[in-house]
């Protein structure tokens, strides 16, 4: 069954004259490792006998620095842009080791060219959408799927050295944090299947706007193979750019006006259902997943699927049968409280939704809300306007943490049931005085808030207490 911890799976050795085709590189001095390499390498710290160690360089970290260590540690085969002449090894010498990791998982991926490939973006629903898929697949044959964050310039080729003969199917996590980047992974990964989930604000710092987000994950689109498939959010206010960047492909949409919707949607505690409407029939799905937003992650995930021909009861055993990553709204019970741990990570329209699934919750609800990074010039703003949100909500508590908090209560106008505080510290105390007040009731809490603020931590502090 499909999980994503780190796979224990044998890789596929790289012969010496692959790892040379697939790079350009030229053996230093002309010194040429004898034997098969069992894998490539980027942290040196497991660089072992058998394996190539590539030497990243990044602006605040180089690498090459750790050559005598792994050469300590047994490896006799590197990959380099800077040859260390003192060294005991065999060093292949290539322009720019990034690139190079690059061209390694390109020349894995293009090994198999029956191999059916779904690359997948958005702001936010990235991850569940791609355990769904994993769900769905994986129940019919060896899926190679996106494990934590891989998702970037680094991320995405590192997974693609993970691809093996057995792999039918693999589903590609691509993410953008510059335009340009995703032009680059989905080149690397040659989807016959790719699409956006939604345009949010995720990263809007980086990108200064709403409208660059759209052009860098409308960049997917790009290298989807001849007869591939484009899936589009019809839902979205972007939906008519979405539909013009993608127009070269045939396209499916899915959400509301699209060729993939839902009616008689029910939302429980910890589920939901629904009716699937799709151009091979109607269904009933059963999601083991609460929310609205996680819906329309499922007809995003089925989209995706249809599109590689899945049969539709299928993709309806693989939806009931999806768990949630951990951290993304991960249901705990304990005595008569229910914490929900959504602390993977968070931007605006993920914490909006993670208040609509507490809302459906039992007793007296509590939402924990860190701060949102990665939203620039626009922190304080976005913030406010959260807290304006939430406060509207039928919540009997809001407390904000951390940096932004001040913004959060001041966005809800500082309603009574909306605190903040500095930091955990501060916040753990007010919140056992609450669990106190109401030790009698049912009570549910939502942790939530961007992956840097750790808010799993005063969730574990909290439990301790309970």
């Amino acid at each position: 069954m499909h999980t994503s911890t780190t796979s224990t799976a044998p890789l596929i050795a790289w012969t010496v004259a692959e790892l040379q085709q697939a790079t350009q590189g030229v053996w230093y001095q002309g010194r040429v490792p004898q034997g098969d390499i069992k894998r490539i390498l980027t942290d040196s710290r497991h660089a072992e006998m058998g394996d190539a160690f590539l030497a990243l360089k990044g602006e605040r970290f180089d690498a090459h620095t750790f050559m005598t260590q792994v050469q300590a540690q047994g490896c006799q085969v590197a990959i380099v842009s800077s040859p260390l002449p003192e060294l005991d090894l065999a060093q292949l010498v290539v322009p720019d080791t990034r690139l190079a990791l690059g061209h390694l998982g390109q020349f894995r991926r293009q090994q198999y060219p029956h191999l059916k490939v779904i690359a997948l973006t958005g702001s936010s629903g990235k991850t569940t959408t791609k355990e769904m898929l994993g769900s769905i697949l994986a129940r019919l044959a060896p899926t190679l799927i996106t494990r934590g964050n891989l998702n970037n310039d680094l991320g995405v080729p590192m997974m693609l050295l993970e691809l093996r003969p057995e792999h039918q199917y693999a589903v590609m996590e691509l993410g953008a944090s510059h335009i340009g980047e995703i032009d680059y992974t989905s080149n690397l990964v040659a989807p016959e299947v790719a699409g956006i989930l939604n345009i949010g604000t995720a990263h809007l710092g980086e990108f200064g706007g709403r409208e660059k987000i759209c052009q860098a994950k409308s960049e997917i689109y790009a290298h989807i193979q001849a007869k591939g498939t484009a899936i589009v959010p019809a839902a979205d206010d972007f939906f008519a750019t979405i539909q013009q960047n993608a127009a070269a492909h045939q396209q499916l949409s899915f959400g509301d006006g699209g060729d993939i919707y839902a009616t008689e949607i029910q939302l429980g505690a910890q589920s939901s259902t629904f009716k699937m409407h799709t151009p091979q029939g109607t269904v009933d799905i059963d999601l083991p997943f609460a929310g609205a937003h996680n819906v329309e992650n499922a007809l995003a995930a089925s989209a995706f699927a249809l599109a590689i021909g899945i049969d539709l009861a299928d993709i309806v055993l693989g939806l009931a049968q999806a768990k949630g990553a951990k951290g993304r709204l991960n249901f705990i019970q304990h005595q008569q409280y229910t914490l929900i741990d959504d602390t993977y990570n968070a931007n605006p329209s993920s914490m909006r939704a993670a208040a609509e699934v507490l809302l459906q919750q039992q007793g007296v609800k509590v939402m924990l809300m860190g701060d949102i990074g990665e939203l620039g010039e626009s922190s304080r703003d976005e913030h406010a306007a959260l807290g304006h949100d939430l406060a509207q909500l039928p919540l009997d508590y809001v407390i904000a943490v951390g940096e932004f908090a001040q913004d959060t209560a001041a966005g809800a106008e500082h309603a009574q049931h909306v605190h903040a505080f500095s930091t955990q510290a501060e916040t753990l105390p007010f919140l056992l005085d609450l669990i106190q007040q109401h030790q009698n009731q049912p009570m549910s809490f939502l942790f939530k808030g961007s992956r840097y603020t750790h808010m799993e931590t005063l969730m574990a502090d909290v439990m301790e207490k309970l």
